[in-house]
Order: C-alpha cells, then structure tokens, then sequence
C-alpha cells in the first residue's frame, strides 16, 4: 500500500521497513500493520485534533502533570501555542501510560518506542496470526466470562495502585488473544489522585465491563467490584494482589443504591453508542 505522510519518516529512518495495511481509523488516531525486520508490528498515528475535541477532554486532563512552567501557564490561558502544547502533552500520554502500565504488570501491547508522533507498539494477534477480536466481538462460556471479568478486574486494580484510570475503558478497547484480554487506547487515561472526577471514572470504567460480560455470565450484575476497589484505594489498603470479593456496603442514606445498579445496566448500552461514533469517524476519514 502507498506509505501514509505520517509514516514515511519511520521508514527514512530504519524505524520500520514496509507499511502493510490499516488496522483501524478514528477520531484520535490511525494504526497501522507495520514490519520492522521480521516482525510484524502496528505503528498508531496520531491526529490532530479540532477544538471541539480538544473542549471535550478537559475532563479528562485535569491533574496531569506538565513538562515545564511555560507550556502549563500557555495550557492554561488556552492560547494557539498552548492548544499546541497541550495536543502534544496528549499524544505523549499515551506512551508514557503504556510503560507504566507494562512495567506494572498490566496486560498492554508492549511498546517499541515513540518516533515523529508516531506510537509503534506490538501487534495483538488471535491464535492464527491475525489481529486480535475486540472483546465486544466474540461469543463467550459463562465460566470465560467470569474468567475474563476476574482477570480484567485484577488489571483496573494494578492500574490504580499506580495512580492511574483508564477513563474509557469498555468490551471495545480490549482485545481478545490466545492467552486473556488485552487492554488497549489510553489517551485519555486520568490520575487517580489528581482529578475530581476520578471515582466516577473508575466506577464506569468497571461498570462497562460487568455489564458487558454480565451478558453471558448474569452472576456478575450482582457484584461491586469498582466501589470495593476505591473505598480500599482511598483507606490506602489497596495493593496489587489485594483479593476483591465484590461485595459492598452502601451507605443507603448517602448513595442511591437502585440509580447506581440502573447506571450499570445502562453502560453496555453507552459502550455501544460511543462504538457506533468510533465506526461513523471511520468511514467519513
């Protein structure tokens, strides 16, 4: 295929060797099936982003730290140098959250570097060599379901014992391997300590993926792992090999217990609406 704009830089510099085919396109960002010597790998091109998007994200910003009291102050007046500023503080995001998450232990695509603006990472494959099903994309047993709730739950909690929420995670940002899911897209991941909203985040981010693999395994409706999670992260007991159980109290007299379990039925719905906006970004690019 013709090499796209972006990518042509890798290639003058011995980076990657052939620019194999699209993998997938959206509002964010394009990824590529790429090779580099003998191995296949994808390379996630970043686009810029209009000023509406960039509006949209504030949410999920606050509390990140800045490289620089220049670049924080132009941030924060929003001017055309700190718009610039703040497009490449997101796009660093993501590379940095991945050797994070990788070094944590968290099951991510292994990153291979950061080149031009351009994320060249593993390729998740299924067991014939091809690229990895999303989670929303495959039929599952009640048993794997529970198993693939269990192991992705374990992950959110090593994600916040270093600070961190995904901030969108649902079945269609995880990839199904041979070996479990595979979490995936973290430029919008948000700082568990920093940002107000980050329960709420948390709470959501677990939600989608109870409601989701709840489909096949109704048994898991009934748990409350993502409130477990935080009241035990904000007590400071929370560790990485901490055993969940998925049961919670409620303070009834300060939480709506009946709107909270309705959220979670909502959220699968939610998963598939910002899906649906994923795949219309992608046939009008």
């Amino acid at each position: 295929m013709k090499t796209p704009s972006g990518l042509q830089p890798l290639i003058d510099d011995g980076v990657i060797d052939a620019v194999l085919r699209p993998l997938k396109s959206g509002k964010e960002a394009a990824v590529y099936v790429v090779r580099a010597g003998d191995d296949i790998r994808c390379a996630k091109v970043y686009k810029d982003m209009a000023q509406r998007s960039f509006q949209q994200r504030v949410q999920y910003q606050e509390g990140r730290k800045v490289r620089g009291s220049r670049e924080a102050r132009a941030i924060g007046k929003a001017s055309k140098y700190g718009r610039k500023q703040q497009e490449t503080a997101w796009k660093n995001t993501e590379v940095d959250a991945l050797y994070q998450l990788r070094d944590a232990g968290v099951r991510v695509p292994e990153p291979f570097g950061y080149f031009h603006g351009v994320l060249v990472m593993e390729l998740v494959v299924d067991a014939d060599g091809h690229s990895a099903p999303r989670l929303g994309e495959v039929e599952l047993s009640p048993e794997q379901a529970r198993g693939f709730h269990r192991l992705l739950v374990r992950q959110v909690v090593k994600m916040l014992c270093i600070g961190l929420i995904h901030g969108d995670l649902s079945e269609y940002n995880v990839l199904v391997a041979p070996d479990g899911p595979v979490i995936i897209d973290f430029p919008q991941v948000v700082s568990a300590a920093g940002n107000n909203a980050a329960r709420t985040m948390l709470l959501r981010d677990v939600n989608n993926l109870t409601a989701s693999l709840g489909g096949w395994a109704p048994d898991l409706l009934d748990t409350w792992y993502g409130e477990e999670m935080w009241a035990l992260y904000e007590a400071g007991e929370l560790h990485p090999d901490t055993e969940l159980t998925g049961v919670f109290e409620h303070d009834a007299a300060a939480v709506d217990v009946d709107g909270v379990r309705h959220a979670i039925n909502d959220a699968r719905e939610e998963a598939l609406i910002r899906q649906q906006g994923r795949e219309a970004a992608a046939e009008m690019d």
